[in-house]
């Protein structure tokens, strides 16, 4: 196994922002597990996911936000070979460090080979029920202004993204995040119900309601993807705040956030400014080099 080198001397913010010294052994180390003095764990993983999940203890994790390569879209260096032989296991992986009542957030998509879509990451849904967790909700990642690359003469531009949201069991934590402009604010409203021959009488509620000034967010998000500045650190970096968000939907401070697939970090730097802790798993030296410099550690 290839390691990555880890300087002798880190330092780190805590929550005061106040720099803090933490001295490593010198030499190489395939992890690095920063436990900083206000109790949030950064333990970033150098190496393969399948090998790195195995030393995760069962049912142990809050949250999964990952992003999976998807239909070898992109080579990711060259250093890639993604397949049904590889998510699966991956999955399964998955299900098993997983509390019950947690949650796995999935962001996939598709390729279009020969005029088809692979529909691969419908069969990953399907496998994923098939394996014992429950697909709670299929999200969509609208990339809003994204201008698509290459002449679309058949179809429309590809502009989104799935995010499958699966639960082992009943899930143990929303906050639903509430920041859709109601066209209403202010007017008053009656909770009325119609019966079956049509009539509308008064609801259950009590008296006259005002609407409020902003209601629960609908399941499909729109968020650019996150500008590089000519600055490549990763093929395909999905925005902070889609992890962000996703963070404060389906975990609490202090809980447990893994990426499997960590790439440049973004999940990470999300988890440092939430309270989270967190465990990235990356088997590219360049990439894990890049989160260690974003997360901090």
């Amino acid at each position: 196994m290839r390691k990555a080198q880890i300087p002798a001397l880190l330092y780190a913010e805590n929550s005061n922002h106040k720099r803090q010294k933490i001295r490593l052994k010198s030499g190489y180390l395939s992890h690095l597990t920063l436990e900083l003095d206000w109790g949030i764990a950064m333990n970033l993983m150098f190496g393969d996911c399948l090998e790195r999940m195995k030393e995760i203890e069962s049912g142990s994790v809050d949250l999964t936000v990952t992003s999976p390569p998807y239909d070898n879209l992109r080579t990711y260096n060259n250093t890639l070979e993604w397949g049904e032989h590889v998510w699966k296991p991956v999955l399964r992986e998955l299900f098993r460090v997983t509390k019950k009542g947690g949650v796995v957030v999935w962001v996939v998509g598709d390729a279009t080979i020969k005029g088809s879509e692979t529909g691969t990451s419908f069969r990953q849904a399907l496998y994923a029920k098939e394996i014992g967790f429950n697909l709670h909700d299929t999200m969509i990642w609208d990339k809003d202004n994204f201008t698509a690359v290459g002449a679309l003469k058949l179809t429309y531009a590809p502009v989104f993204e799935y995010m499958f949201i699966f639960t082992r069991g009943k899930i143990a934590t929303f906050n639903p995040i509430k920041d859709k402009k109601n066209k209403s604010y202010g007017e008053l409203f009656r909770n009325t119900v119609r019966q079956r021959n049509g009539e509308i009488k008064d609801g259950c509620g009590k008296g006259v309601k005002k609407v409020a000034e902003f209601g629960q967010r609908h399941n499909v998000w729109k968020m650019p993807p996150e500008k590089d500045n000519n600055k490549r650190l990763h093929p395909a970096v999905f925005p902070e705040k889609l992890a962000n968000d996703h963070i404060i939907s389906w975990s609490n401070e202090g809980d447990t956030v893994l990426d499997c697939f960590m790439g440049s970090g973004t999940t990470g730097v999300a988890c440092k400014s939430l309270n989270r802790k967190f465990i990235g798993i990356e088997k590219d030296a360049g990439y894990f080099e890049i989160a260690k410099q974003r997360i901090g550690v």
